[in-house]
């Protein structure tokens, strides 16, 4: 195993690649204020932003899930990646060169499984697009992306490759760049033949997908030969680092725009997403191998933020297994905050067939929103009745009502219920209405007995994933309870803008904040060499404080009240050292009145009769502090 890696590589890694940066690359970030940027947490489903980034200090956290750290940890975190992996990742990213304590320079073999496995990848795709290139035996490749409207140039963006008809050309060839059998095995890019490992892939052209970080985690492969007995399109098996429901193709190409434009198209195949970005469409995505579904929602609503102008456009084929795929869509539709519609193109062409039948403007047309997605699925469950006879209609209207019922915003639940009056010819349009909205409450009723996420709801909480997924907090904390709140406020100076408190908070003991999740924090500053350190290097300081903390409940919270925006009072202009040194005598004057009562009550235990010299030194404590807290109210922070 490779040893430790060097600290200082380590920190030189925090400091080149910006938090900002890395977060983008898996979700949609805005402005949150206060230097700060929010977005949908990746971690737990929620509605409403509550993660928060900090480029300055380079930490996360999600005020939801309480999920927090810096660049590595999300990094860790988003990818299921060890402290290693995640460092190396990002070093070969910012171009640095990492030592190890126990073993010099790390040797390839030495690499984490992951990082092995995506680097495995990246070389067969470059291997793969190399053959496509110069390989003769390749035309045939060649000749079927020309057929389709697609040339060299088209090749290169996608990375489009061929593989070799031969039994083990590629596994030959990454054995020669130090890949173990093992290894081959694990990434799926070979398999087990009678005599060892041969290549999956052969004699067919090569799609790479790429997660949404860039990174090669498998392919896509279609048939060229009759005399290749296997499926048309052949994918990655699921390994460590492939999960066909978990990725989209294209969405490394698409996301920046998918972001700017808060749309996402959807196709079926690989090609089509060719089309669709050569034709100008380039917020379009497809699935691998498997139906549109939970996961990919996810992926998608990371980065469209879920604001009411989103769009998603789903396109499928105008056959029975295309209406099919389109109704599965709609099966997920309500997780979307976004308006889902559906576009069939005429004679039910996919969009690489219509992008050589009728050039680009019809693919950009195309996927023009036209059909809402929901009003789509309700006119194909109509369509199988004979709406001419009352039984027909009733029949239809059993089947499509409890659709029209999942629709959660009651508004547009109405509205799409007074239009399912129409498509079923009921002329009470309230009688569907009055349906609809039964089936919605019993539904309501039904679901608040069967999970913790609606009874939560029902008591005025946002549900943030199951309970294993929330870090332990400590005790729960009242912030209205003014002592909570101003300890809270100092903590976060200490940790944001410690050269405002600096030196006089780190005189401050643990035992003045009475809070324990608060007076753990403050632990681990002392633990951490105090907050002056954080004057000259904050991220270092940062990095050092949540290593302080004894463990992920107090580690969370370090992380929280470093990202959390300082809370200015009314009539307070900003954060300066008029407003720090207000926090420091609040939480300084509230330990000294806490002293005050402690003597004043020593003092009548002890009464008249106690011992003279005790009584006398418990007396003159009292007098000092009684002057220490007239000066703190009369000086304010010159007096501490």
């Amino acid at each position: 195993m490779a040893g430790r890696i060097n600290d200082e590589d380590v920190k030189a890694v925090r400091d080149a690649v910006p938090i900002d940066a890395v977060v983008s690359e898996y979700l949609q970030l805005r402005n949150a204020g206060g230097g700060n940027l929010k977005g949908l947490c990746p971690f737990h489903d929620e509605k409403s932003p509550s993660f928060q980034v900090s480029p300055a200090k380079g930490l996360f956290h999600c005020f939801g899930c309480q999920e927090g750290g810096d660049t590595i940890t999300f990094v860790m975190k988003i990818d299921h990646l060890t402290f290693s992996e995640a460092v190396e990742r990002l070093a070969g990213q910012a171009g640095i060169t990492l030592r190890y304590e126990e073993g010099g320079y790390n040797p390839s073999h030495q690499r984490g499984e992951r990082i092995r496995l995506v680097e495995a990848h990246k070389i067969a795709a470059e291997w793969y697009a190399e053959q496509l290139a110069t390989s003769p035996e390749a035309d045939t490749g060649r000749v079927f992306l020309a057929e389709r409207g697609f040339d060299q140039a088209a090749a290169v963006h996608f990375g489009v490759g061929y593989s070799p008809q031969g039994w083990d050309h590629l596994t030959r060839y990454l054995r020669g760049k130090g890949f173990t059998d093992k290894e081959l095995l694990l990434s799926g890019l070979s398999q087990e033949g009678r005599r060892g490992p041969i290549d999956r892939f052969r004699g067919r052209l090569m799609w790479p997908i790429r997660d949404i970080g860039g990174d090669v985690v498998g392919f896509g492969a279609r048939k060229l030969y009759e005399a290749d007995n296997g499926p048309k399109y052949l994918n990655t098996p699921e390994t460590a680092i492939y999960k066909k429901s978990q990725v989209l193709y294209g969405i490394d190409l698409a996301k920046k725009d998918i972001a700017k434009a808060s749309r996402a198209v959807v196709v079926e195949g690989y090609t089509d997403v060719m089309a669709c970005h050569l034709a100008g469409v380039t917020t379009a995505i497809a699935t691998c191998g498997t139906a549109f579904g939970g996961d990919h929602i996810k992926i998608l609503r990371r980065l469209l933020m879920d604001n009411g102008s989103a769009r998603v456009i789903f396109t499928f084929d105008g056959d029975a297994a295309g209406q099919k795929a389109a109704l599965r869509a709609f099966e997920d539709d309500q997780k979307f905050a976004a308006e889902t519609y559906i576009a069939i193109a005429p004679d039910g062409m996919d969009p690489c067939d219509l992008r050589l039948a009728k050039g680009d403007e019809a693919v950009a047309d195309l996927v023009e929103p036209r059909t809402p997605l929901f009003e789509f699925a309700l006119r194909q469950i109509v369509s199988r009745y004979d709406l001419d006879t009352p039984a027909g209609r009733a029949a239809a209207l059993d089947e499509a009502a409890p659709i029209v019922a999942r629709i959660k915003n009651s508004g547009a639940q109405h509205e799409v219920a007074v239009q399912l009056a129409g498509m079923l010819g009921i002329l009470d349009t309230q009688f569907v209405v009055k349906r609809v909205a039964q089936l919605a409450r019993w539904a309501r009723e039904r679901g608040g007995k069967s999970g913790p996420g609606l009874e939560r709801h029902r008591q005025g909480q946002q549900y943030a994933g199951p309970p294993q997924q929330t870090a332990p907090r400590g005790p729960a904390l009242n912030l209205r309870n003014p002592v909570y709140a101003t300890e809270r406020e100092l903590l976060k100076l200490a940790l944001q803008r410690p050269e405002l408190v600096s030196p006089a908070f780190d005189a401050y003991g643990v035992d003045e904040f009475t809070a324990p999740p608060y007076a753990a924090v403050r632990q681990a500053i002392l633990d951490a060499g105090g907050a002056e350190p954080g004057v000259a290097d904050p991220q270092d300081y940062l990095v050092k404080v949540r290593e302080a903390a004894p463990d992920d409940a107090v580690r969370a919270m370090v992380t929280e009240l470093a990202v959390e925006a300082i809370m200015l009072h009314k009539g307070v202009k900003g954060v300066d050292e008029t407003y720090a040194g207000a926090q420091l005598v609040t939480v300084r004057r509230r330990a000294v009145e806490r002293r005050i009562r402690d003597i004043t009550g020593q003092l009548t235990r002890l009464g008249t009769n106690g011992d003279p010299a005790q009584l006398a030194a418990v007396q003159n404590e009292l007098w000092v502090l009684q002057q220490y807290d007239q000066n703190l109210r009369e000086h304010g922070a010159a007096a501490l």
